[in-house]
Parts: structure tokens; sequence; C-alpha cells
């Protein structure tokens, strides 16, 4: 490879390791390079779980650090997560994920109206850790977000935050410390079986990797210290876009002016 492409993988990885860390979504930005690279789709997706696991190592770590993370509450949620990230990985070996995409793009658009019509839910949480059992319905919900995860890992830290925040009653500070544990959770189950059938190229993820864990470390950072206002007009940021490239909106901007 070209030096260049070297610098852009780096680059790519910082920038998702920290939306990642903050939000989500941070994949929309790798996965379509390793593609452009190259790399076939199911490969590449199996490849930018090295980044991710990486990352979220540096980012649990750091907010473990901060004292912000429930590591009670993350054990438990994780288990059903784990579950589903196994599921949702076997299946996305095979299968186009084309018509998911816009089905996610649909329940992002969704979930920003939320985010920008009830501020207060997401910014004045209930729990500084989770002191009961979670219910059945809880550990059904996260059991699909990490068969999701487990399948197109692009934008599932959406879908834990909204399942943290608005299922469980987490701040959005306390929520990404325990959202970045359950995705380093399902991430060493869901790459296993990418690994096994074949499907992770660790050049390439180990340099994603670097990137992504040089990003979480800095959103980690600013998470604590700037606070759940500021994460939350971030991620209205990242679900508007992520929700515009699911649905091809950036697509058909293009074709308007060709």
């Amino acid at each position: 490879m070209e030096w260049y492409i070297y610098l852009a993988v780096l680059a790519a990885g910082f920038g998702a390791g920290f939306i990642n860390t903050l939000a989500g979504s941070g994949s929309l930005i790798t996965l379509p390079l390793l593609i452009f690279l190259g790399i076939p789709a199911n490969v590449a997706n199996g490849t930018n779980r090295v980044g991710v696991l990486f990352q979220n190592i540096v980012s649990t770590e750091s907010f473990r650090r901060r004292k912000v993370l429930d590591v009670r509450g993350s054990l438990i949620l994780s288990a059903p997560a784990i579950l589903g990230s196994l599921i949702g990985a076997q299946i996305a070996v095979d299968l186009n994920e084309e018509l998911m995409e816009q089905a996610i793009g649909v329940l992002m658009v969704i979930m920003l109206l939320v985010i920008v019509l009830r501020p207060n839910r997401w910014l004045q949480g209930e729990l500084a850790k989770m002191e009961q059992r979670p219910s059945l319905f809880q550990l059904i919900l996260f059991f699909f977000i990490g068969m999701y995860g487990g399948f197109l890992q692009a934008g599932v830290g959406i879908f834990l935050l909204a399942g943290l925040v608005l299922g469980i009653g987490y701040d959005l500070v306390r929520a990404n410390a325990v959202k970045v544990f359950i995705i380093l959770a399902f991430t060493i189950s869901s790459l296993i079986v990418f690994m096994i059938n074949g499907q992770v190229l660790w050049g390439m993820g180990l340099l994603l990797a670097v990137g992504n864990s040089l990003g979480a470390w800095a959103a980690a950072r600013m998470a604590v210290e700037r606070g759940a206002n500021f994460v939350r007009w971030l991620l209205i940021a990242v679900v508007a876009v992520s929700a515009a490239e699911l649905l091809g909106v950036f697509e058909w901007i293009g074709q308007l002016f060709q």
C-alpha cells in the first residue's frame, strides 16, 4: 500500500474511535474505507472488529478510572448481548446488509426525534448503578441489540445508548461507559466467529486499532469533562448523519449535482 493509505486508515480509525465512544456509528467511517480499498464487504466487516475491540478496551478502562463505569450493571447486560452477537455474526457471514441498513436508517430518524423532543430524559438519568435485577423485557432488548451488533456493528452504539438511557435509566455519560463495556464483551464473541470463517485481515485490523484506541482515549476524557449535554448534542449530529447515510440521502444529493 502507498504511505498515504496507512495515514488514511489511522485517521479513519481515530475518527471512528472518537465517535463510537461518545455516541456510535463510527464504523460508518471505517467500513466504507475498507471496502474502498478493495476488501470484500464481509471481510471488511470482520476486520473492522479488531479496531473496535482495542478501542473499547481503552475507553472502558478510561471510564473506569474516572469512576463512571457501573461494572455490575455492565456485566449483567453484557450476557444477553453476547448471546445475541454470536447469532448476528453468524448471519453476517453470508447475508447482504443493504435492506437492513435502510431499516436501521428509519429507526435512527425516529430516535433522532426522541432525543430532540425529550432532552431531559437523556440528561437526567436516574441511575448511578443498577441495584435491581433487569426485567425480562430489558434482557430481551439487549439480546436483540447484541444480535444487531454481531451482524453489522455500525450504529450499535446508538441503539445501546437508547436502551441504557430510555430502557435502564442511566444518564448519557454513565450510559456511554456501560455501552463501551458491553460492546467490548460482544465484540470478542463476534470476532471469534469472523476468525473461524477466515474473514479477518489482521494487519489492516491492527492498524485500525491504533487509530481507534487513540480516538477512544480522547473521547472518554472529553465525555467526563464536558458532561451529558455535550454528549447529547454530539449524539444528535451523529444520528442525523448516520440516518442520512443509511437511507442514501447523500447519494441522492450527489446525483442531483451530476
